[in-house]
């Protein structure tokens, strides 16, 4: 049986609304504490919220003293999910089914409260401040403010629901997106149908769309190859790409000076690529046998791998994802590329590092994943 030594601090977050006057939810007085001769540890906290009634919480852990978080894929019960307000709430933790048989002494929890909850298929990522030392790039500072973004790379069935919409009303896209299974990644799409799809997208759900054609956003982007810029986005409605900032912010999943989301090592159990010469790669070379079948792509079903610490799938390998910035020094040429792919060696699927593509060009380990603004 696991033996978990809890240790002393544990951490609170919030997650607001952003509305002017709208308060923000409350976590306090966190605090664990493992059960005599067994591997649960109760957590307990105070929520509270001055106009919303019920929240969304979740939960993360650390082994480490906070250096990484995670979200356990199972073991977890109690105040969950939606939390009517109010002291005394406590979640269980079956540490046990989560960690190997070893002593751990510096565990932490922290508690995430919204009063925005994630839209289904998004993971709230808090507001916030991730700076630190990449063992590659060196000193970074990423600082955004709170969005929704999708858990996975969006799907070909999510893709072909929103895309069978928007044809029907009055969009236009340079491709129709591909994928091995519906539950694979969508590729071979350009940036523009990323864009426009996000519109898409937005509309369908009764949403105001946030891409227009110029700065007076008076005409929703639906059609063609338009270079849109930055003044052309309603930065605070409706779906769109996550700025290069966002996707590395999010990637690294409240943990600071990693290579990787989840540590500094990678192999096939942790992320899709093509392993080999690299002195922190300890996967078998080539391709991930599991999915090198059928021909190309070798892509693999979105949430095959374990989710970095915000619960989000793939922000390592499987395919490249679109981002909304040019890349830069080739503002107007280029648009950055994030994550790395199934086909791609380790180094390409590290946490700082960037790509890039002509935003019309498309390729079968491209994709995209899609944020949302909190507080609509």
């Amino acid at each position: 049986m696991n033996k978990v030594r809890v240790a002393a601090g544990f951490l609170a977050a919030v997650f607001g609304a952003g509305a002017c006057l709208a308060a923000e939810p409350s976590v306090t007085n966190v605090r664990a504490a493992q059960r005599a001769g067994s591997a649960y540890v109760d957590i307990t906290y105070d929520l509270a919220d001055a106009d919303t009634a019920t929240l969304s919480v979740t939960v993360a852990v650390s082994t480490n003293g906070g250096a990484v978080y995670f979200t356990p894929a199972s073991g977890l019960s109690g105040h969950l999910g939606s939390v009517a307000r109010g002291a005394g709430r406590k979640i269980v933790w079956n540490a046990g089914a989560a960690l190997p048989p070893k002593l751990f002494s510096n565990v932490r929890a922290r508690v995430t409260a919204s009063d925005s909850p994630a839209p289904s298929g998004m993971v709230a990522i808090p507001a916030g401040t991730n700076s630190g030392t990449d063992p590659d790039f060196g000193a970074y500072s990423l600082t955004v403010s709170a969005f929704f973004m999708d858990a996975t790379e969006v799907t070909k069935a999510q893709w072909d629901e929103v895309y069978a919409w928007a044809v029907a009303n009055g969009y236009g896209f340079s491709n129709a997106g591909s994928g091995k299974a519906s539950g694979h990644p969508v590729h071979t799409v350009n940036w523009h149908d990323c864009v426009k799809w996000c519109n898409a997208r937005s509309q369908k759900e009764g949403r105001t769309p946030a891409y227009y054609t110029t700065s007076a956003k008076s005409t929703v982007y639906k059609t063609g190859m338009i270079n849109i810029e930055n003044d052309c986005v309603n930065w605070g409605s409706g779906y769109r790409m996550p700025t290069d900032n966002e996707w590395e912010y999010a990637a690294r999943g409240g943990a600071s000076s990693r290579r990787f989301p989840w540590g500094d090592r990678i192999d096939h159990t942790r992320a899709n690529y093509y392993a080999g010469g690299y002195p922190y790669d300890d996967g078998y070379s080539g391709y991930d046998t599991r999915y090198a079948t059928g021909g190309t792509p070798y892509t693999s079903p979105g949430g095959t791998f374990a989710p970095n610490g915000y619960g989000l799938y793939d922000m390592a390998g499987n395919v490249w994802e679109w981002c909304w910035d040019w890349y830069p020094g080739y503002t107007g040429s280029y648009r950055v590329a994030r994550g790395g792919g199934w086909s791609r060696y380790a180094r390409y699927c590290r946490a700082a590092i960037r790509s890039y593509g002509d935003p019309s060009d498309s390729s079968y380990d491209l994709g995209f994943r899609s944020v949302l603004p909190p507080g609509q």
